[in-house]
């Protein structure tokens, strides 16, 4: 008669899992998610991952790395394939990098499992939040973007990625230059934008200037509060000048 074992017991480890996805955990979490699967794996092994870009957790307000569900998935089969397999870290990076751009690569050698999908609605959500960079491979699999449009949109300075990681500002101004370039706008076409953008910035830094050099936190917060409001305004100018012009064409 088969042993009941309770670490693997399939309502046990649906229950484990669920709570995984409850909430991000610390390095140290994860590892406690980890140790009876992997128990040589450590946490600078996961650092040395994350330095690699093979994982990008998020980060607290005040750096600390949290973990999600989706991560802790794609630890798991780093590790896995490295462990089994005895496959370089190149080659997993580049399988999972295709992932994140949303293709379909080849199986691993010697019949590795594709890899979870890492872009995902936690992803996307959490970028939306500002909390957590992307690689190349996720703009390129959040936004359907080429690498040759990432290149020329940071050439340009319509993007500017800072450790090669990607944030939320610049994921929004990639999928719009995705859209544009189905009308056969192209990089080099978008730099008036980035002019445009920072003589509007320059009107409004000239206006909440004196509350951003006070000292108080609470002057800061309001130069900010007031920054967002007159951009807003002058989004919906821009508009109604441009919506002006458009409809002229058909008189």
């Amino acid at each position: 008669m088969p042993i009941f074992d309770a670490a693997r017991s399939p309502r046990l480890e649906a229950i484990r899992h669920e709570n995984v996805r409850a909430a991000a955990l610390n390095i140290g979490e994860v590892l406690s998610e980890l140790k009876d699967e992997f128990p040589r794996v450590t946490a600078s092994k996961i650092r040395f991952l994350e330095d690699r870009g093979l994982i990008i957790p998020q980060r607290t307000s005040a750096g600390y790395r949290k973990y999600s569900a989706s991560d802790v998935s794609r630890l798991r089969f780093i590790l896995s394939v490295q462990r089994d397999q005895y496959l370089p870290l190149k080659v997993i990076k580049d399988h999972l990098d295709a992932i994140d751009r949303g293709e379909a690569p080849a199986a691993l050698p010697g019949g590795a499992p594709t890899a979870p999908q890492a872009v995902n609605s936690d992803m996307v959500e959490a970028v939306d939040r500002h909390s957590r960079p992307v690689s190349l491979a996720e703009l390129q699999g959040l936004t359907g973007a080429s690498e040759e449009l990432v290149h020329e949109l940071v050439n340009f300075g319509l993007v500017e990625p800072e450790s090669g990681k990607f944030d939320a500002h610049c994921v929004r101004v990639t999928k719009s230059a995705v859209d544009l370039s189905n009308h056969g706008i192209e990089p080099r076409h978008l730099r008036q934008f980035r002019t445009a953008a920072e003589r509007e910035f320059s009107l409004i830094e000239s206006i909440i200037g004196a509350d951003l050099k006070k000292p108080e936190v609470s002057a800061r917060a309001r130069a900010t509060e007031e920054a967002q409001e007159i951009s807003r305004q002058c989004l919906e100018l821009h508009e109604a000048l441009v919506q002006r012009a458009i409809s002229q064409l058909d008189r």
